[in-house]
């Protein structure tokens, strides 16, 4: 069991998230995932607008650190614990090389199937959008972004457990995917790969 934990670890970044993703540290995320139910709750139960909830978070915020640092000065007691709040260049220059790739892997994809006219690329393309477009007509922005917290949370440890029963399923259904998309696209014309053979 221990050789299938350091690679899915790894695979999901070694730090804080991939301990938070596979429950390392069960009251983080436990505390996630009622956050996230809380928010979800708030925004489609409860009726509230994304703008009121943070205004009322900051204003509830600020009153607090206020009167804390008012208090603080009366009683001689010491400031709030109030972190250095600035953006430094590493954490940008991260952010931007990580957008860059996925950029670029959404640039490829097209030119594969503008230039190219990669068959494969284009039906797998339309189905992933086609599958996007019926589960965003079943449920809004915010339930959606629920259950992916949701399942960013829980599938990871579920995976790590049974890492080996899940792979062999889930290469079973690749392989007869992929023998339904083969014969798509054969049936579309010539196969792409006769095509650069050409």
């Amino acid at each position: 069991m221990a050789t299938h934990h350091r690679p899915l670890h790894a695979l999901l970044g070694g730090g804080a998230v991939a301990d938070l993703l596979l429950w390392r540290r069960r009251n983080a995320s436990a505390a996630a995932v009622a956050g996230a139910s809380v928010v979800w709750f708030l925004f489609e139960r409860a009726g509230y607008s994304l703008a009121s909830v943070l205004s009322n978070a900051l204003l509830l915020l600020v009153v607090i650190l206020f009167f804390w640092a008012k208090s603080a000065s009366l009683l001689n007691r010491p400031l709030p614990p109030v972190p250095n709040l600035e953006v430094s260049d590493v954490v940008v220059e991260k952010a931007v090389v990580r957008a860059l790739v996925w950029v670029n892997k959404v640039l490829a994809v097209a030119h594969d199937i503008a230039i190219k006219r990669d068959r494969t690329v284009f039906i797998q393309v339309i189905m992933a959008l086609w599958v996007v477009s019926c589960i965003g007509m079943l449920f809004n922005f915010f339930t959606l972004i629920y259950i992916g917290v949701l399942l960013a949370l829980l599938v990871p440890p579920v995976y790590e457990r049974h890492q080996d029963v899940i792979d062999e399923k889930v290469g079973l259904v690749h392989s007869i995917l992929s023998r339904h998309l083969n014969t798509a696209i054969s049936k579309t014309g010539q196969p792409p790969k006769q095509k650069k053979a050409e």
